[in-house]
């Protein structure tokens, strides 16, 4: 436990209990520690009441004040610091109606999802583990904290949870627990689809994707998920997967290609999707089905942002894997283009009105510049404005 975060994290409690309250580290930081996982978020929770906290630390940002939970920046990081609580009813299938704060740890860690995240640690390393949390981690399993009925009635996404877990740590979902998923998918319609989203990016991300796919195609929860309802062929499809995707554009992407049918524009839209997934998506889609039909070339790299070229590789890696190409090539394309941008081009639309006056100005200038574009960053004719001049003399438009 001699990381930054849990060093920091360790004064954030005592400070904690220097004001005579408890605090441990709970959840996924505990689980990952065990694992020896990197460790990026560190959640504490405490008897403190959020205005305590706010009292003891200078830096408290609340988020969600309502529910016991205040961001306390420590030393340049964050660190979620929650109050003990018990949930009160869930009557949506999504987040209790209320939360009654408690003094004792072991209530909070009742209400917990899964037994490897319902673990609390001190400042010392000992760890509290009411619900068996380290043998299911030996074992490998992922297991709800009492009646798996209740925990995926409670909050439907839990069970996409579930099965996202099995993705990042390569778990086996314990087998009453699938039987409650199985038999409560259909509830998975009440949440939201940004919380499904968010969800599934990360499942797609994870180290152990086939087992996450095999869940999602054995649960069959995808028939109650955006598209993926009326089209379960691409789930099918799907169960060969090894390869990790890592932003939900890259998964969009994959899905368009495997049912062209169903366009980038819709999966963005009932997926509810920022235009920044979508403008991503539809480069490394088109980058795909340029390189189908002409393989990796200058044209290619030219057109697709080097911000996509990690996730191109993997797309690559799992349409076409008897096609091997590495980011070095990529890069080596791109180090070689006479151009990076159409306006480092030797000549301008102007260039072309002036060489041909008579003819009505329209859409036929800027496709001559694209085609002008390609020839110059396929080495096919050279960056020089007096050389393009004429080719465009030779070239003249044809006018429907």
């Amino acid at each position: 436990m001699d990381t930054d975060l849990f060093l920091d994290g360790k004064e954030i409690i005592r400070k904690i209990e220097a004001a005579n309250e408890e605090a441990y580290f709970v959840g996924g930081c505990v689980r990952d520690l065990l694992l020896n996982r990197e460790i990026k978020d560190i959640d504490i929770a405490t008897s403190a009441s959020p205005k305590k906290i706010q009292t003891i630390f200078k830096k408290v940002i609340p988020v969600g004040i309502e529910h016991g939970t205040v961001i306390v920046r420590y030393n340049h990081q964050s660190y979620e610091v929650t109050t003990f609580r018990i949930d009160g009813e869930y009557t949506n299938n999504r987040h209790p109606d209320h939360v009654e704060f408690t003094s004792k740890i072991d209530e909070d860690l009742k209400r917990r999802d899964f037994t490897i995240n319902a673990l609390a640690m001190n400042k010392n390393g000992d760890i509290i583990d009411l619900f068996a949390g380290q043998k299911d981690i030996q074992a490998k399993q992922i297991r709800t904290v009492g009646n798996g009925y209740d925990r995926f009635s409670e909050d439907s996404l839990r069970m996409l949870r579930a099965i996202r877990f099995s993705s990042q740590l390569g778990f086996f979902i314990e087998e009453e627990t699938l039987e409650s998923i199985i038999s409560l998918k259909k509830n998975i319609e009440s949440v939201s689809i940004e919380r499904i989203t968010s969800e599934i990016t990360k499942l797609f991300a994870g180290d152990f994707i086939h087992r996450g796919i095999q869940y999602l195609h054995e649960t069959k929860i995808y028939n109650h998920l955006p598209i993926l309802s009326e089209c379960p062929q691409i789930i099918h499809k799907l169960l060969y997967l090894k390869q990790p995707l890592k932003s939900f554009a890259e998964v969009i992407t994959l899905f368009h290609y495997l049912e062209p049918n169903i366009s980038i524009s819709r999966w963005t839209k009932e997926w509810k999707c920022s235009n920044r997934i979508e403008r991503e998506a539809i480069q490394l889609s088109d980058a795909l089905q340029y390189f189908k039909i002409h393989g990796l070339d200058q044209w290619l790299v030219y057109q697709l942002s080097s911000n996509y070229y990690n996730g191109f590789l993997r797309l690559t890696k799992h349409i076409f894997p008897e096609q091997s190409i590495d980011l070095f090539e990529l890069k080596q394309f791109e180090n070689e283009l006479p151009i990076q941008s159409s306006h480092q081009l030797a000549i301008k639309g102007t260039d072309i009105i002036n060489i041909y006056p008579h003819i009505k100005k329209g859409p036929w200038i800027r496709n001559m510049i694209l085609k002008i574009e390609k020839l110059v960053v396929l080495n096919r004719i050279k960056n020089d404005s007096d050389i393009l001049k004429e080719w465009i003399k030779c070239n003249p438009p044809e006018i429907n």
